[in-house]
């Protein structure tokens, strides 16, 4: 039998409505003023009454965070590629990589702001910073982790260095991508709202700098509620499936069929 909404809502967050309730009656109990602390129904009650305002600036938000995160992968994965192509490239990436992700992003985003301009343009750019590390960590660090013997095969069956990149390096590094797309976009969430704090026009770290410095209380933690549920909605989950791994990946190019395979015994249609 199917449980009604109300009691699979309950049972469910039941956490999170126990903390609503203790926050509406802490702040009945001590009379603050609304400007100082509102109550979670006057927070929810402006969600309610201006979704315009709120929806506009989350599509602006994820629009930003989204395109840097894109940018941010493919940057990354394609530094990792000259770094697995070219030794010298890897001896001039790697420590750079480390010494400019080592900078607090706090601390670029004026350096930048003064080089782009204080509008969007820098806002994107501290997402690409942000999501650029993890793509390029994780990418090089499954190019060059292939199944043990598996490169040696592919040498000696005739696989040419892009054969190898292709082939077999880069489903290597497949799932490598996986681990790094999930914890950059929360990150590139984080960035962009951080930085419309500091810097930008509009989204909801904008909002949020606006209605704090002209006392909308009501409205400011209505935006920190959004935030913080887009944030948890991103953020990788601890029981979610395990990603594929390189084996598996490769597994399925490979076949017992000889007249399936190429020169370096993967499925031509792979």
């Amino acid at each position: 039998m199917r449980r009604p909404f109300l009691l699979r809502l309950v049972e469910d967050y039941w956490g999170i409505l126990l903390l609503l309730l203790a926050w509406q009656a802490w702040v009945a109990i001590n009379s603050f003023n609304p400007i100082v602390m509102p109550t979670p129904v006057a927070v929810i009650g402006d969600l309610v009454g201006h979704p315009g305002v709120y929806l506009r600036n989350v599509g602006i938000t994820l629009s930003v965070a989204l395109f840097g995160l894109a940018m941010g992968m493919l940057v990354g994965t394609a530094l990792a590629v000259a770094a697995w192509f070219s030794a010298i490239a890897s001896g001039l990436l790697n420590p750079l990589t480390v010494l400019f992700s080592s900078v607090p992003v706090v601390a670029l985003i004026p350096v930048i702001a003064r080089l782009l301009g204080y509008d969007t343009s820098t806002v994107l750019a501290i997402v690409v910073i942000i999501t650029f590390f993890p793509s390029f960590v994780f990418a090089s660090s499954g190019l060059r982790q292939p199944p043990a013997g598996a490169e040696d095969l592919f040498r000696v069956l005739g696989a040419s260095r892009l054969d190898l990149l292709l082939r077999l390096a880069l489903p290597s590094a497949m799932p490598n991508l996986a681990i790094a797309f999930k914890l950059a976009a929360a990150h590139a969430i984080l960035a962009a709202m951080v930085a419309e704090f500091l810097m930008g026009t509009d989204g909801l770290g904008y909002l949020f700098a606006k209605t704090k410095s002209e006392f909308q209380t009501e409205q400011a933690f209505g935006v920190s509620a959004v935030a913080t549920i887009i944030s948890a909605v991103a953020a990788p989950r601890p029981d979610a499936p395990p990603v594929t791994t390189a084996a598996t990946v490769l597994s399925s190019c490979m076949s017992d069929d000889p007249r399936e395979m190429t020169s370096w015994m993967v499925r031509k249609d792979c």
